[in-house]
């Protein structure tokens, strides 16, 4: 293997094990900041032997040890007389070399410290994404339509605030579990959708990421399991999930009504639609039982023909008055173009950049429209839309399935 080859392969470890790190690390040092620089010194110096010596048969435990020693380390070499010293010499490096994982709930811990209501929602989701997700700065502001300066302000003064307020690191009190619970669900459904679709970098889909959210998804049905919002989160990514084998061919995305469907994750999808019948007897529809609901409905057709569009549209219908926004009604609208014909979905979505927009910056915005003005026979239209739709994604095999869809095209007027 060639040297950047090497250290391609041990920053993507990293990338993978980051989340895992970071909350052990935040429990052993009790700060995020000296947690982060600890994991930056450890990934400096797996840079420099792994290539040499190999990835040890652990790399997250490795990780781990390396970075608590680095985080130790620190806090003893700055003053002698502070709190800080006083504490290091309490904590015992005795991590062995090769420990075999962190704390199960560390992460879990680490979720709701970032979620504590004296962060402002937004700040929530972004530290949640930057340190379980291991999310670049860059990736966050992109998911969220903001500059990277901006978003990177947010996460300093998010850090800043748990620091100050010494929010607590801990899974909060049962009393307090249900009310806590809303911006956790939010921020787990987030790293599961960046894993699913990745908003930059050269890997389409992330399963560290999708993996990481359904772990979350599955401790708190664990910690909650009469809630239905959070039943149906967990049924929600299953069912998403159960189709990801089949989601890329060739290097391109394969959407949904195109996949093989003898390739799905049976397994996964009995698992969700189980769960989903579990939140229609408790009758407390809420926004993720209703997107697990609609995703029950694509699984249950044998081919996409046979999918129930009129049960689909209803379902976000249901959808837009629970949790009212344009991309339910983008969504919704596909569903309008199986039912009442492409015509009428297209006058539904050249409405909503007049709702919200900064839809008009969202590939799958024009995605939408590009193909509805393929159907509707408009192909100069549906070109122009179809490179407004690839210029707004970073993602490169839906890159890919853009441009060939468009480049199928060319020469049709």
């Amino acid at each position: 293997m060639s040297e950047a080859a090497a250290h391609a392969a041990t920053e993507r470890i990293f990338r993978e094990e980051y989340g895992r790190v970071v909350a052990s690390l935040v429990r052993r040092l009790g700060d995020i900041d000296a947690a982060e620089e600890a994991a930056g010194e450890a990934l400096v110096v797996a840079l420099e032997r792994w290539p040499v010596d190999g990835t040890p048969p652990n790399p997250g435990a490795w990780l781990t040890t390396t970075a608590a020693r680095k985080g130790i380390d620190r806090i003893r070499r700055e003053q002698r007389r502070d709190a800080k010293h006083q504490a290091a010499l309490m904590i015992k490096d005795d991590t062995p070399h090769e420990p075999t994982g962190v704390v199960e709930d560390d992460r879990l811990r680490l979720l709701f410290t970032c979620c504590h209501p004296a962060l402002a929602p937004e700040a929530r989701v972004a530290l949640t994404l930057r340190l379980l997700g291991g999310l670049t700065v860059a990736e966050i502001a992109q998911a969220f339509l903001v500059p990277e300066t901006t978003m990177a302000q947010r996460i300093t003064r998010a850090k800043a605030k748990i620091k100050g307020a010494r929010i607590p690191y801990r899974v909060p009190s049962e009393a307090d579990l249900e009310e806590r619970v809303d911006g956790v669900m939010a921020v787990v459904y987030l790293i599961f959708n960046e894993g699913y679709l990745s908003g930059s970098g050269a890997e389409p889909i992330r399963d560290e990421l999708t993996g990481e959210a359904i772990r979350l998804g599955r401790l708190l049905h664990r910690l909650l399991p009469t809630v239905p919002e959070v039943t149906g989160l967990l049924a929600l990514m299953l069912l998403i999930e159960a189709r990801r084998p089949v989601r890329m061919a060739g290097g391109e995305l394969v959407p949904l009504p195109e996949q093989d469907r003898g390739g799905w994750d049976r397994a996964l999808i009995a698992e969700g639609r189980a769960l989903v019948r579990e939140c229609l007897a408790l009758g407390r529809p809420g926004q993720y039982q209703l997107l697990a609901a609609i995703n029950a409905v694509h699984t249950h057709a044998p081919t996409a023909a046979d999918t129930d569009w009129a049960q689909v549209a209803m379902l976000y219908d249901q959808l837009y008055a629970v949790a009212p926004s344009p991309l339910v009604a983008l969504n919704r609208a596909v569903a309008v173009a199986e039912l009442d014909g492409p015509e009428v979905a297209l006058a539904v979505v050249d409405r909503l950049p007049q709702q919200q927009p900064a839809l008009a910056r969202y590939h799958a915005f024009h995605a939408t429209r590009a193909d509805l003005l393929r159907r509707l026979g408009r192909s100069a239209d549906a070109r122009a839309a179809y490179d407004q739709a690839i210029a707004a994604t970073a993602n490169p095999a839906e890159r890919a399935y853009l441009t060939r869809r468009r480049d199928q095209l060319a020469g049709v007027t």
